[in-house]
């Protein structure tokens, strides 16, 4: 069995991680992956590498997060399973592991319809659950859903995704229980703009037990305008920016500047939550936008 990916070293540690984003290019080089992603060297633990994100077509994400790791980089591998059948996708996380890509992010995909080719058919052979129960299978019974056996069987962190959000008298955290028992190990979540709701969501999840059986990385990102904010808050689901925070950003002489002070100051806060285990940067095409964000952050990355 191979050692354990450094993502999951420093976490299984109780270190607070920083994860952050890249979308693959749309260029056929080695070059171009590492041209996005330099800023990010030594900045953050781990990049996600998007798979089709927004439903476009970019550089694979095998391909891309195989360049990284190559340089030296700690690779996210994001898996949709809009775009390719269990049997492929079985393939490529074996494939992903072999090549020391560890760590894997199952997730449902957007939709078709809101990319450049909605012609296109989706295939959703099984869902984001479904994905990640045969991770699971791959990893800790070293077989195939078919029952064939993998040996040696891939080394695999499994993450899944998550939104936080304020818990109300009728929350429940089925869905999240139901991922962990299918065999995710660590949730990277949609942004997270207010941290009395972020402490309120955590602790609801800590009465349950939740954070001491997995991860919670939360999302955050750099905000670029007032303007972005309200976009965020009409078309993202899950996603609310504090009226404070808008108006603090409407309030600056420069927006974007301030968006990353806020930024700074979030993941700040979210370190003080119990439960928290880290920060999921997130920027858009925005790689050097969260490098001179991290910069500036008093948190030590190696």
């Amino acid at each position: 069995m191979k050692t354990m990916s450094r993502l999951e070293a420093k976490l299984s540690a109780g270190e607070f991680v920083i994860t952050a984003e890249t979308t693959p290019p749309d260029a056929a080089t080695e070059g171009a992956v590492l041209d996005k992603t330099a800023c990010l060297k030594g900045m953050v633990d781990a990049i996600n590498v998007t798979d089709g994100a927004g439903a476009r077509t970019h550089m694979s994400a095998f391909a891309a997060a195989t360049i990284l790791a190559r340089h030296g980089f700690e690779p996210v591998l994001q898996f949709t399973v809009r775009d390719r059948n269990r049997l492929a996708i079985q393939g490529e996380m074996i494939g992903a592991a072999a090549l020391g890509i560890n760590n894997i992010l199952c997730l449902y995909g957007d939709s078709v319809s809101k990319g450049d080719q909605p012609e296109a058919k989706s295939v959703e052979d099984i869902d984001s659950i479904g994905l990640i129960e045969t991770a699971r299978l791959l990893r800790d019974e070293g077989c195939l859903p078919s029952g064939r056996t993998i040996d040696p069987p891939p080394r695999l962190f499994i993450g899944a995704a998550e939104t936080p959000r304020d818990p109300g008298p009728d929350f429940s955290p089925d869905k999240i229980e139901t991922k962990i028992a299918a065999g995710a190990d660590f949730f990277q979540t949609q942004f997270a703009y207010d941290l009395d709701v972020l402490q309120r969501y955590m602790t609801r999840l800590g009465e349950y037990g939740i954070p001491e059986r997995a991860h919670f990385i939360i999302g955050v990102g750099p905000l670029t305008s007032a303007k972005s904010a309200r976009w965020m808050n009409d078309n993202l689901f899950g996603v609310f920016v504090p009226e404070h925070v808008v108006a603090r950003l409407e309030g600056a002489s420069d927006q974007a500047a301030e968006g990353q002070r806020i930024c700074l100051e979030l993941i700040e806060g979210f370190r003080q939550i119990p439960g928290v285990a880290g920060a999921h940067v997130m920027a858009p095409r925005g790689e050097q936008v969260i490098a001179e964000t991290l910069a500036e952050l008093a948190v030590a990355v190696e």
